[in-house]
């Protein structure tokens, strides 16, 4: 599963910053189930249609900016944990966070729920 798991978010991270509309829209029809909903703390969509925008607002925000993984992916059952990374395109990372992603018995992410910022410290 890790190896495999690894991809999974790796090719959603890619897709979800993919320029061109249409690339986007087509890898996230592939990665998606068609009900997929995507949480983030500014927005959430749903839908292919409504995921693939939510990525085109964002690009809109920070052009040229990919989203990177930054940690191992954490995985059991059907849902994942892993870090990221919004980098410039000079490399310098400009924004990082955690998402939480589930996915369905076909392998196609069905939620994911990021938060920004680093992950917080334990409280006592």
């Amino acid at each position: 599963m890790s190896a495999k798991a690894q991809h999974l978010v790796d090719e959603h991270l890619s897709a979800y910053c993919e320029p061109d509309a249409g690339k986007r829209i087509e890898a996230v029809r592939r990665l998606w189930h068609p009900g997929g909903r995507l949480v983030d703390p500014p927005l959430e969509s749903a839908g292919h249609a409504g995921i693939a925008e939510q990525g085109g607002l964002l690009l809109q925000q920070f052009p040229g900016h990919r989203f990177v993984r930054h940690t191992a992916v954490d995985a059991h059952h059907e849902f994942l944990r892993y870090g990221w990374q919004l980098v410039s395109p000079d490399g310098q990372p400009v924004l990082e966070g955690l998402d939480l992603m589930e996915i369905d018995v076909d392998g196609r992410i069905c939620r994911v729920i990021g938060f920004f910022g680093a992950q917080p410290a334990a409280t006592a």
